[in-house]
C-alpha cells in the first residue's frame, strides 16, 4: 500500500469536520447498542493509575515508556485541621500507562489536522482550535465488539504485526456480526507500557484499511502501533489522522475478554463519557462496557 493508497476520510463529512468516524453512529448504532443490555453486568476498559507524588522526589520519576510519569498528584491541606481534603493532579495525557482518547487533531499529516485544516490555524498555544477532545464532551454510546487475537489469556508475540486476515479470524470467533458505526475492542494480551526500545506487536495497514471497509466508529485497544514503528504510522498517521478514527489508547481489556467468555457472547454497549474540558489534543476516558 503506497502513500496515494491510504484510505482517507478527509471532506468526506465537510471542510470544518471534527467528529471524524463518530459520523457513522446513527440512531440504528445507538438502538443496537441499546439491545446489547440484557445481562445487567459493566466492565471498565481502563488501565488502573497509581499517581507519582508531586511534591517529594521520593518517588520514580516517569513510567517505563514515557517521561515524566503518567499521573503527578499533589494532595492539598487546607488548613491546620481541614475541613475538606483536596488534590491536584498534572496528567500528561498520551502517557502509555493511562487509557485515553485521542483527538483527531492530535497528529498531523504534512502540516495538516482532520480533515486538512492547517496545524497553524488547529492548534495554538493556548490549547485546541479545531479537532479538539472536547467535541467528543457529548458522549459516544455505540454498539462494541471484542476481537480477542490471544484467547484464553494469551498473549501476541512482541514481533506480530496484525493484519486484515487476522481481524477476520477474530471475528469469526466472536461469532458476531459487525455492523458500520460500531466499535472495535481489540486485545493482544500486551501492557505496552514498556521501555521504548523493547518491541511491541501493531496493526499494519492492511488492518487500518480492514476497520474502514467495516466502517468502525471508534478502536480500543491495548496494542496500537507496533516497537519498532512502520512508517506511515498504521494507527496514528492513517487510522486517526486520515480518517478520523478516534483511538482509544492503551485500554484494560483482560477483564472484558473473561466476562464476554463467560458470557458466551463478544458484543455490549459501549459508553465513552470523557469530562468536558476545553482545548485539548486528548483526554483520559474511562470505557464502560454494558452487557
Amino acid at each position: 500500500m503506497t502513500e496515494t493508497d491510504l484510505p482517507t476520510n478527509w471532506r468526506r463529512w465537510g471542510d470544518t469536520d471534527q467528529l471524524g468516524t463518530l459520523n457513522l453512529i446513527d440512531a440504528a448504532a445507538r438502538a443496537r447498542a441499546a439491545a446489547e443490555v440484557r445481562d445487567a453486568r459493566h466492565v471498565s476498559l481502563a488501565r488502573p493509575v497509581d499517581p507519582i507524588a508531586l511534591t517529594t522526589g521520593l518517588g520514580p520519576v516517569g513510567s517505563p515508556a514515557t517521561m515524566p510519569a503518567g499521573v503527578l498528584q499533589a494532595v492539598n491541606f487546607n488548613g491546620a485541621q481541614p475541613l475538606a481534603m483536596t488534590d491536584t493532579l498534572v496528567v500528561n495525557t498520551h502517557n502509555a500507562a493511562l487509557t485515553h482518547l485521542d483527538a483527531v487533531a492530535h497528529i498531523p499529516v504534512d502540516g495538516l489536522v482532520y480533515p486538512g485544516v492547517p496545524v497553524q490555524d488547529a492548534v495554538t498555544p493556548t490549547g485546541v482550535a479545531h479537532g479538539s477532545a472536547d467535541c467528543f464532551g457529548a458522549g459516544v454510546i455505540t454498539r462494541g465488539v471484542l476481537l480477542d487475537l490471544a484467547p484464553d489469556g494469551g498473549s501476541l508475540a512482541a514481533d506480530r504485526r496484525v493484519g486484515a486476515t487476522d481481524l477476520d479470524a477474530a471475528l469469526q470467533r466472536a461469532d458476531t456480526p459487525l455492523h458500520p458505526g460500531d466499535a472495535v475492542a481489540l486485545r493482544g494480551g500486551w501492557d505496552t507500557n514498556q521501555p521504548l526500545g523493547q518491541p511491541v506487536p501493531g496493526l499494519d495497514l492492511s488492518a487500518v484499511k480492514w476497520l474502514d471497509q467495516h466502517g468502525v466508529s471508534v478502536y480500543l485497544g491495548d496494542i496500537g502501533d507496533s516497537r519498532p514503528p512502520a512508517f506511515p504510522l498504521p494507527m496514528h498517521q492513517v487510522a486517526l489522522a486520515r480518517l478520523g478514527l478516534p483511538l482509544v489508547d492503551a485500554a484494560g481489556l483482560d477483564e472484558l475478554a473473561e466476562v464476554c467468555a463467560a458470557l458466551g457472547r463478544f458484543s455490549f454497549m459501549l459508553v465513552l463519557a470523557p469530562p468536558r474540558i476545553t482545548g485539548t489534543t486528548g483526554l483520559l476516558v474511562n470505557p464502560i462496557a454494558v452487557f
